[in-house]
């Protein structure tokens, strides 16, 4: 009876990892957990975009912030780009992490299509990107006023992510805050 039963091992196994990738394709990628929730915005030292200052952790944070990830090759940011500066221009802080990028061609993009952030973080080798479990571009992190990751947000921020999530948590967070 034994041998009989080791032919079902293989079958069994096949169903356990059909089971497996079946609950794997039910996942939103939008909706993967972050390991930096509630803790703090990961220490950095890294040039600013403009050429000036070193920017790091200390330096951006402060008060309720978003941290929007961007690239020039990334075809979803050229798309939520306007948004951001609706952001912008109603008084939400906005830094930028400009990612695995082009630091000239990131320039130019900005001064064709505007510039909604505070301070851009230049990221070219990844490393802050990294250390914050960036999957690519655009993700937008929602960080408090004491430094700490309290909302990740993969994808374009556009009204409906806005209204609906992400602005909502900039407002209690804002209410809350101990640097508001």
């Amino acid at each position: 009876m034994a041998p009989r039963l080791k032919l079902f091992i293989p079958l069994a196994l096949f169903g356990v990892l059909a089971l497996l990738l079946a609950r794997g394709l039910q996942l939103d990628p939008r909706e993967l957990p972050s390991a930096l929730i509630d803790r703090p915005l990961p220490s950095f030292s890294l040039p600013a975009l403009d050429g000036g200052e070193t920017l790091t952790n200390a330096s951006v944070t402060g008060e309720v912030s978003l941290f929007n990830v961007w690239a020039t090759w990334c075809i979803t940011c050229r798309a939520e780009h306007p948004y951001l500066e609706k952001l912008a221009d109603a008084g939400v802080p906005i830094y930028g992490i400009n990612y695995k990028d082009d630091s000239a061609a990131a320039r130019r993009w900005l001064a064709e299509l505007g510039n909604p952030y505070r301070a851009n973080i230049v990221d070219a080798q990844g490393t802050l990107g990294l250390d914050l479990g960036v999957y690519g571009a655009p993700e937008t992190y929602l960080v408090d006023a004491d430094g700490v990751v309290r909302y990740r947000h993969v994808g374009e921020v556009n009204d409906r992510i806005w209204e609906n999530t992400l602005g909502p948590l900039y407002r209690e967070l804002r209410g809350a805050g101990s640097g508001s």
